[in-house]
């Protein structure tokens, strides 16, 4: 048999030939991890949207366009990410202001910009855009940073954050403030300056109480006392409560949930999905929720130990951390351990814009993650 030297080339390229997923820049762990969450969603929102099957519909097309979103991402590698952090900051900062001067006008807040074929909104960018642009600034200079680097890394996080909560929307500015925070946290603060700045945020806050809004102080007075206006502004965290105590140990069952079923739960579908999934899955739905989100935070962790720079190490870190905020602040506020502030459980809850930017935050970590490693391997970026 005559020997094909072309034949063998092509057999060890083959070999050679990294995964389907690596190709494409895509974590399986991660994938499977997010895909079981988005099962658990759809099961859970069949029950809490009065068994709508328009209503999945809508939340499939929604968990598509994020999807696309996440993968175009994670196409990009972290060198351009890198690279256009400042633009990508400074057009989210344009378009906070252009809501501030014509943004549209809904229940009481500014919030939306509509283009006429499109409508979103701007303050979701601003929860990456945020955490880059101060990734990218402290990156530039030696770690841990200086009072004057903390002090404009802080002006980067405060300026987007003041926008939201003028528009107001109490909730999104703190998670934006959260991821900036985050950032920072992992360029290695010591504990003497993490204290300092406890206590000047703590002297800060009968300002910042005399700012709120009074709707906003009410929340904070619900939270603490809930029973002393049962009937209204207590009436969510009471329901709450009630369904989630009714579930015991393995819940009523699928579809036998009364809270939600019967309209006593408000926004059963959104911010309050978990007092569902406590309702009809118990104490052991719960649990298992957990441990997706879990799982997923600690395949998030490794990405963020796998990162092969400074930028790479400070934004993977904070999205991370920024995700651990979402489930920490949604669950504590239905269980009545924090004030309510509209935050949704992360793609769990029915919704469209804040599931893109989450996804979009994955699409990096996967693109940190494997880019990485293709880097490693001896590859090209």
């Amino acid at each position: 048999m005559k020997f094909d030297p072309r034949h063998n080339y092509l057999h060890l390229n083959r070999q050679q030939r990294p995964p389907l997923l690596r190709r494409l820049h895509l974590d399986f762990l991660l994938l499977a991890g997010l895909g079981f969450l988005a099962c658990i969603a759809f099961l859970i929102l069949f029950s809490a949207g009065g068994q709508s099957s328009e209503l999945l519909v809508r939340q499939m097309v929604r968990l598509l366009i994020a999807g696309g979103v996440m993968c175009a991402i994670a196409q990009i590698p972290p060198r351009l990410l890198n690279r256009y952090s400042p633009a990508f900051y400074i057009g989210t900062v344009v378009l906070l202001l252009a809501v501030l001067v014509m943004g549209e006008i809904g229940k009481g807040a500014q919030r939306w910009l509509d283009l006429g074929i499109l409508r979103f909104q701007p303050s979701e960018f601003a929860k990456i855009a945020t955490p880059m642009m101060v990734a990218w600034y402290l990156a530039e200079h030696p770690l841990p940073p200086s009072w004057k680097r903390l002090a404009m890394a802080g002006g980067l996080i405060l300026l987007p954050t003041l926008m939201i909560a003028k528009q107001p929307d109490l909730g999104t500015a703190l998670l934006v403030a959260a991821a900036g925070a985050a950032v920072v946290f992992f360029a290695g603060l010591s504990w003497r300056i993490m204290l300092g700045m406890a206590g000047a945020i703590g002297a800060l806050l009968p300002a910042i109480w005399y700012n709120l809004h009074g709707y906003q102080r009410d929340r904070i007075r619900t939270f603490l006392d809930p029973e002393a206006d049962p009937l209204g502004k207590g009436y969510h965290i009471i329901q709450s409560k009630i369904a989630i105590g009714s579930g015991g140990i393995f819940g009523k069952g699928w579809l036998n949930g009364t809270q939600a079923r019967l309209d006593f739960l408000p926004e059963s579908s959104t911010d309050f999905i978990f007092a569902v999934l406590a309702e009809e899955f118990g104490l052991f739905g719960c649990l298992s929720l957990l441990a997706v989100y879990l799982l997923i935070i600690t395949r998030c962790l490794f990405i963020v130990l796998e990162a092969q720079n400074t930028y790479s190490r400070l934004l993977s870190g904070s999205l991370t951390l920024t995700f651990f905020v979402y489930v920490f602040v949604n669950i504590g506020m239905v269980i009545g351990v924090l004030p309510v502030v509209g935050v949704p459980l992360p793609l769990i809850s029915y919704g469209g814009t804040s599931m893109v930017t989450l996804l979009a935050g994955f699409g990096i970590l996967m693109s940190i993650l494997t880019h990485n490693k293709r880097l490693l391997a001896g590859g090209s970026l």
